[in-house]
């Protein structure tokens, strides 16, 4: 670990349990076994905040990926795992769930220093999140069942069906929200009866690592969970192909996603795919400006903007316009910039150089397409991948900032004049994560949500997330879903069963 890390962990007093689990060589999971990183090559894991080296982790290779699959596939077909009765499966993600909620503090310093994050929403967001899903989750686990059918055709028949585990499953964890992400995936896949093999995101596999001890202090039987670090050029793609893995659940962006996608296919594996978006927001005059200004500024700068399904595009109606974006500007100025392990951090830095270079092309593409920007649009003179948050406005939808996905906190905004405008605007992408409406105008607002062509509909906030409603968007933001009884759908086959009576 640098030193500058170091003196970062040392200043904002991060706990000791944090600091030796940091300091420790970072091993995979594999078939309930720590794997060393032996003569494996291995990845730098930068803290944002200071660019100091935290740690390094192994680079797994497709020898370790066969070796992970083996044990999920033997352990599903015929191991412990698969003769646990449903009662005994909740216990044990339920017991997961108090592991993880004992070491919510530890996990929440990890998330953080990993990802860059605001400590206290890695631990308000995505530590009680995960625990939250798993605890959904695990209820589910004995309330998964079939149907019987009365048949029409002549004779004597008992017919009914089965709700069966769909098999292996192959999670690839995006870095934005990578214990939460994961929790998504993971836990429902365990409520099913699957068994798991888990490629996090090489910049932010940490948490990662840390929960599969989590599942070892649990009990779960070796092979059911197992977590391969790599490149996901080579590791996630292995995965897509691999004749071992049932299905493929991804989160990330559209272009990798749909390379994903086509592997995944030509091994004619199930899939879910949970892809890029630009999420747009409609602010009606009727809007209360400083509820709804406050709100667009967090559904657009919580995490520094590194959210799939932030609200990018704001379109505001003409005759509140100009009040709407001076509240926005007034708002967005008292967005403290900070180290993630600062306390009062709301805009922490992003996850790395490449993120932070990206983001600033955007902008400067902003500012050459005519676009007028009202706030931010700097890169503060301190250490760390940090950029001002940004807000363009009179943007039209040509623009490349309009266009495509900035994953940063860079807001585009335009006018609109009618509702017929606004949806026009609003549907204009090839993206369909999520979509808000601001207004109290509850019969507007109700013939809005279906005309918006969105997986998720905020009505007055934004990123309202909850393990019991799924979560996935239309077109090219992908299909499947994670969270809610719809999940299930997609980790469990339906098998008819027909018995003839004499």
């Amino acid at each position: 670990m640098d030193t500058v890390v170091q003196d970062y962990l040392e200043k904002f007093g991060v706990r000791e349990e944090t600091r030796r689990f940091l300091v420790k060589p970072q091993c995979m999971f594999i078939g309930g076994k720590w794997v060393p990183q032996g003569d494996r090559e291995s990845f730098a894991v930068i803290e944002p905040s200071t660019t100091g080296v935290i740690t390094h982790i192994p680079l797994g290779t497709t020898a370790d990926l066969d070796r992970a699959v083996e044990a999920a596939r033997t352990q599903f077909d015929g191991g412990p795992w698969r003769k646990l009765k449903p009662l005994e499966r909740e216990r044990l993600l339920h017991r997961l769930a108090d592991l993880i909620e004992a070491n919510a503090t530890e996990l929440a310093e990890i998330e953080s220093i990993d990802v860059g994050k605001s400590v206290a929403n890695a631990r308000d967001v995505d530590v009680q999140g995960t625990i939250d899903t798993f605890r959904y989750f695990a209820g589910w686990a004995s309330k998964l069942h079939g149907r019987t059918v009365e048949p029409s055709l002549p004779g004597d028949y008992v017919a009914y069906t089965r709700k069966e585990p769909i098999g292996v499953v192959g999670v690839i964890v995006p870095w934005n929200f990578p214990l939460q992400t994961m929790a998504w995936k993971v836990a429902a896949a365990l409520a099913a009866g699957c068994t798991t093999v888990i490629k996090p995101a090489e910049l932010t596999s940490l948490s990662t690592l840390r929960f599969a001890e989590l599942v070892h202090e649990a009990g779960f039987p070796d092979g059911v969970v197992n977590v391969i670090t790599g490149r996901g050029r080579d590791i996630g793609a292995a995965m897509a192909a691999h004749p071992g893995i049932d299905k493929i659940t991804f989160t990330g962006s559209t272009e990798v996603g749909r390379t994903v996608g086509h592997t995944a296919v030509g091994g004619i594996k199930r899939l879910t795919l949970e892809l890029g978006g630009k999420s747009p927001v409609l602010v009606l005059e009727d809007a209360d400006i400083d509820a709804a200004a406050q709100a667009v500024a967090n559904g657009i700068f919580f995490n520094s903007g590194q959210v799939c399904d932030a609200g990018a595009r704001v379109y505001i109606q003409r005759g509140i316009h100009d009040r709407f974006i001076a509240a926005l500007i007034e708002h967005t100025r008292t967005l403290k910039i900070a180290p993630g392990l600062d306390p009062d951090c709301f805009i922490s830095p992003l996850v790395s150089g490449l993120q932070k270079d990206r983001v600033a092309s955007y902008i400067e593409a902003g500012r050459r397409e005519g676009a007028e920007l009202v706030h931010g649009g700097c890169l503060p003179d301190r250490p760390g991948y940090f950029v001002e948050p940004t807000i363009f406005a009179h943007c039209r939808s040509d623009m490349k900032i309009v266009r495509e996905e900035i994953f940063g906190p860079v807001l585009v905004t335009a006018p609109f004049d009618d509702l017929g405008d606004a949806l026009s605007m609003a549907n204009d992408s090839p993206y369909g994560l999520a979509a808000a409406i601001y207004s109290n105008d509850l019969n507007r607002v109700h013939r809005l949500i279906p005309q918006l062509r969105a997986g998720t509909v905020y009505v007055n906030a934004h990123s309202t997330i909850d393990p019991s409603m799924p979560f996935g968007g239309f077109k090219e933001s992908g299909f499947g879903k994670d969270l809610g009884p719809e999940q299930l759908d997609h980790l469990m086959e339906s098998k008819a069963v027909w018995i003839t009576l004499h």
